[in-house]
């Protein structure tokens, strides 16, 4: 579980791609603190095991569906990705309660400066916008943010100075793609509802019930 705060930027420095996997090598340095294996660190977002790791990086293996459903399908050496390692029991919860478990991907359609503060817009599938809440919470490539508006092609966040020093958010260009993770309750509220609708009643049989159905 993380929380969507960037502790660092990290550099993609090697590529490994099988038919549909990859492993990757990734440079990083305030969070190997106290790193083992098996470790989960947010990258970009994607919830990734640590499996080795070094004194200037750590590895980590990527399945197929993972490069399927996020931008690490046109990832490249040298690409810069937003790292949290996960929440501790005794951090403060300052962003929002991030799984790390992608729902699909967006694309940037443009970018508005107003006065300290760039507004980005990005277009979305139905799928992924019929989660999005006005002033509610959505992960931006692991990123924390509020959504200030929404409709049924786009959504937009703002981002303050601070965010922008400290993601990758604002270096991306018109067109690309970022990794979207949803407010995981109204995903939960869903299914809690469509099981409703197919709960069956079941009734025992007996004399009642056939007389009642003309059986007897």
């Amino acid at each position: 579980m993380f929380t969507g705060l960037i502790e660092e930027i990290g550099k993609v420095e090697t590529i490994i791609k099988s038919t549909k996997s990859a492993r990757i090598t990734i440079k990083a340095d305030k969070v190997l603190k106290e790193i083992k294996i098996g470790d989960s660190i947010s990258t970009n977002g994607i919830c990734l095991t640590v499996t080795s790791f070094s004194s200037s990086g750590f590895i980590v293996d990527v399945m197929a569906e993972t490069m399927r459903t996020s931008n690490f399908n046109n990832i490249a050496s040298g690409t810069e990705v937003n790292l949290e390692r996960a929440l501790k029991a005794s951090d403060r919860l300052g962003g929002h309660m991030v799984s790390g478990h992608i729902d699909g991907v967006g694309c940037i359609k443009n970018y508005e400066e107003e006065d300290n503060a760039v507004w980005i817009t990005i277009k979305a599938t139905i799928d992924i916008l019929k989660y999005i809440v006005h002033k509610g919470s959505i992960a931006i490539d692991g990123v924390s943010l509020t959504v200030a508006y929404v409709d049924e092609e786009e959504f937009k966040v703002s981002i303050i100075p601070h965010t922008k020093e400290k993601t990758t958010l604002l270096y991306k260009n018109v067109g690309d793609q970022v990794n979207l993770e949803c407010d995981v309750i109204g995903k939960y509220i869903e299914k809690f509802l469509q099981a409703e609708d197919k709960v069956v009643i079941k009734k025992d049989i007996d004399f009642k019930f056939l007389s009642e159905n003309g059986f007897v």
